[in-house]
């Protein structure tokens, strides 16, 4: 399963049935990518850890100036 976009004409276009499984379609490609990421969890905890570290500096450089 891919990423799914509906646009609003395909979607006005679609019975309630076909909305059900476009929405059914959407939420099963999310819980996937979500999975995924999830299963990644050393490469989550960098970016956390690089973006504290950055945030820190930052701050601490807007501090100085004040």
């Amino acid at each position: 399963m891919g990423f799914i976009t509906v646009n609003e004409k395909d979607w006005e276009a679609s019975s309630s049935k076909q909305r059900e499984w476009m929405t059914y379609n959407t939420l099963q490609s999310i819980d996937e990518r979500l999975k995924k990421l999830e299963k990644k969890p050393l490469v989550t905890n960098f970016y956390s850890l690089l973006g504290g570290i950055l945030g820190g500096m930052l701050a601490t450089l807007g501090l100085k100036r004040i």
